[in-house]
């Protein structure tokens, strides 16, 4: 329009750094990260601020330059955080890595990402010290290494011997390198990347996804509305600040002036204890953080202050009803969502409508195992990924889920051929099937690849397995195809039982009435035929369960014997024990 102009006045580049200044002049004595238990750290928003430019002044110090990877791995301490906000200040890219990762894939990670320097918790000080080995064994310049020796509430003082570093990270913020005056090196474009994030590898080698400034801040401001964060929250970190740099909330949090409860160790006991000590407000995390949670023992139980309720955002798979039931009597108040590494994570929400409070329990719960619709700031359809057509609301037809806007992925780090392959036709493909409701809302059927294709029909491990976790005595859960030479496929289903109980008698007959259960409530052609009483399931950090392994376990089982793989479709199956 004649008169209209872009220039300083009116633009600048969007960063989530921007939030730290404001809260920090905003709320400068409130507190802004609180280590768990007792005598843990507590510092406020100015503090913050001032550890985190002197953080970038000593980055700069190294070397580091504009658009330089750095590196953490590291669980949910104070300087996680920090580093959220310090490395891109000196204008780099932060690279949280997995802290489950061994020496071998740690050592392709730091090669790939080719980080100038990596802050190293002391406590996975060994499995860095190997992966710096390999590195530099691989010809490859290792990165700078600076250990966070910081305790938090533990007795234990680190090894000597592990601490072997170039630098310890409170000497490097203090020392004079580190100067409080840094001029933060601002983004010149709001499209430049802020993070590389490395997928969780659960389906195949891991990727770096690339995320720009631009798509941080509004994902933040996304994530604080639709986790109905009001001013000066107080959230518990049960979340991995690893994992999509924790939903995005790093940041989101310093934007609201709130409280980051920082969690070592995640466990029943340590989030009640946190929510009690620190009136935790909102937290998250995957089913296993809610698993922890609903089993807590009356030992570990604490009752939420002041009556109220902990808002709880989980995402993976459909919570089942009974894991919501309890979680709503022990004060906990669940919002499903669903989101990948590309979407910067959380991209849909089941968002609440009061009309539904009336409901019956049941009713209630299973519109909240929808995945909904999608965040604020982009679009997510279901779509024939041939024609590219959206499938009808019908809630039977099935299509792939795409997204597309401003909170995608700028890219596959290296890597144009799948970045391309991804965000064909102008939608990223997310490779998860799904159906859309009448009222739009969508819910997940599965991953194209954990399909099972049975006789030509196709069966959702996730409707199995929502119908195994109704049994009262399972705990978890998880549902692969089993090889078999007469239909192709069939459901193999590996169950952990609750406290080791079960439908009573030995193992035998625990398995018998379990797939018993299931005959009773699913079509026969989606009744497992074998079923496998597990220890624990095999997950990644994130709490995702690994079907690849499980895949791979059912294919080494080979196929079902050919009595029970009739054209009848036998109601007996086979059963078994394993340790994963």
């Amino acid at each position: 329009m004649e008169g209209a102009v872009v220039c300083a006045a009116n633009y600048a580049p969007l960063t989530p750094i921007s939030f730290l200044e404001r809260t920090a002049l905003v709320y400068p004595d409130r507190p802004a990260i609180v280590a768990s238990g007792t005598g843990g750290v507590t510092r406020t928003w100015r503090e913050t601020r001032d550890r985190c430019i002197r953080l970038a002044a000593a980055l700069a110090g190294l070397g580091v330059q504009r658009h330089d990877v750095v590196a953490a791995f590291s669980p949910n301490v104070p300087a996680m955080c920090e580093l959220h906000f310090g490395i891109p200040m000196a204008g780099a890219v932060i690279c949280t890595l997995n802290s489950r990762l061994d020496a071998a894939m740690m050592s392709v990670l730091l090669r790939h990402s080719e980080a100038k320097v990596i802050f190293v918790d002391y406590e996975l000080l060994y499995v860095v010290h190997e992966a710096l080995r390999l590195v530099s064994e691989a010809g490859t310049r290792p990165p700078i290494l600076v250990v966070i020796s910081e305790l938090l509430d533990e007795p234990s003082q680190p090894d000597a011997k592990l601490a072997r570093a170039d630098y310890e990270y409170e000497h490097l913020l203090s020392n004079a390198g580190s100067s409080p005056e840094f001029a933060i090196r601002w983004p010149a474009d709001e499209n430049e990347p802020i993070a590389l994030n490395y997928t969780s590898g659960t389906t195949s080698r891991p990727k770096g996804v690339i995320y720009s400034h631009r798509g941080a801040y509004l994902n933040s401001l996304a994530a604080v509305l639709l986790n109905d964060m009001v001013t000066m929250p107080v959230y518990l970190w049960t979340v991995p600040m690893f994992h999509c740099n924790g939903w995005c909330l790093v940041w989101g949090v310093a934007a609201q002036g709130g409280i980051n409860v920082c969690l070592r160790k995640v466990s029943a006991a340590t989030i009640f204890d946190s929510v009690a000590r620190h009136g935790v407000t909102h937290m998250g995390g995957a089913p296993t953080v809610l698993g922890m949670i609903v089993n807590a023992t009356a030992k570990e139980q604490r009752p939420v202050p002041g009556g109220r309720r902990v808002t709880v955002m989980t995402g993976g798979a459909p919570p089942p009803p009974q894991v919501l039931f309890r979680m709503e009597e022990q004060g906990f108040l669940v919002i499903h969502s669903y989101g990948l590494t590309e979407t910067y994570g959380p991209a849909t929400v089941c968002t609440w409508k009061p009309e539904w409070d009336a409901l019956p329990a049941e009713e209630r719960a299973r519109i909240k195992s929808r995945q909904g619709l999608h965040h604020l700031g982009l679009e997510v359809d279901v779509k024939d990924p041939e024609t590219m057509r959206s499938v009808p609301a019908d809630a039977k037809t099935m299509g792939e889920v795409m997204f597309r806007g401003n909170t995608v992925m700028s890219g596959y780090y290296k890597d144009a051929g799948a970045t391309a392959d991804a965000l064909a036709g102008g939608w990223f493909r997310s490779g998860d099937l799904a159906v859309r409701q009448e009222d739009g809302y969508i819910k997940i059927r599965d991953r194209s690849k954990d399909i099972i294709i049975s006789g030509g029909e196709n069966i959702s491990t996730i409707e199995v397995e929502a119908v195994i976790f109704s049994h009262p005595a399972v705990e978890e859960a998880a549902v692969v195809g089993r090889p078999d030479d007469y239909w192709g496929e069939t459901p193999c289903a590996f169950v952990k039982l609750r406290g080791g109980g079960g439908g009573g008698g030995d193992e035998a007959n625990k398995v018998g009435k379990l797939m018993a259960f299931c005959r009773a409530r699913l079509p026969r052609y989606m009744a497992p035929k074998t079923l496998v009483l597990v220890d624990e399931l095999p997950k990644t950090a994130t709490g995702k369960v690994q079907k690849f392994a499980l895949r791979e376990r059912a294919k080494a089982m080979g196929s079902l014997p050919a009595s029970s793989s009739s054209s009848k479709r036998s109601p007996e199956g086979t059963a078994g024990r394993s340790k994963l």
